[in-house]
This record gives C-alpha cells, sequence and structure tokens, in this order.
C-alpha cells in the first residue's frame, strides 16, 4: 500500500472536480478524501495498492472534462485513519 497527497491547480474549482475524484477513487477501490483549497486548488490524500494510486494520480492530470488542469504537485504521505473515500 502506498499513499500521496496531491495539490492540483488551474481550473479545478467549480466544475465537478471533487465528485469526479470520488467515483474515479471508488472505481480503482482507493481510500482517502478529496477537499477545496482556499487558494482555488484541490487537494486529495489517496491510499491503496500502487497500480490504482498511480492511476487515479495518472488521471487527475486532466480531471473531469469542463476542468483545466495546469499543474499538480505529488508527495508521498501517510495514509488515511480509515477505509473509504469522502468529499470534505
Amino acid at each position: 500500500m502506498i499513499a500521496k497527497r496531491l495539490v492540483i491547480g488551474g481550473r479545478v474549482q467549480g466544475v465537478g472536480f471533487r465528485a469526479w475524484v470520488l467515483r474515479r477513487a471508488q472505481e480503482l477501490g482507493v481510500d482517502g478524501w478529496v477537499r477545496n483549497r482556499a487558494d482555488g486548488t484541490v487537494e486529495a490524500l489517496i491510499a491503496g495498492d500502487a497500480p490504482a494510486v498511480e492511476e487515479l494520480a495518472r488521471l487527475c492530470r486532466r480531471g473531469p472534462q469542463f476542468a483545466e488542469v495546469s499543474h499538480i504537485t505529488e508527495d508521498l504521505a501517510e495514509p488515511p485513519d480509515g477505509p473509504g473515500f469522502e468529499v470534505r
């Protein structure tokens, strides 16, 4: 199991990004959370099997239909406290 913290910038708020990440995480069996940040970015903590986490990180580089991802940072992180994925 690995965990990553993603910070996604660009046009990522107001375009359904968090709900989209929730659906993708559930499809891939990834645990964690996603939230909007005051600076206009979206932050996510994703944890699970390495291939699933890497796939979700890859998908976040494009995002949903109306998003325009300009940059993304990835850092290794501690896994979430419990199972499941939530929008915060």
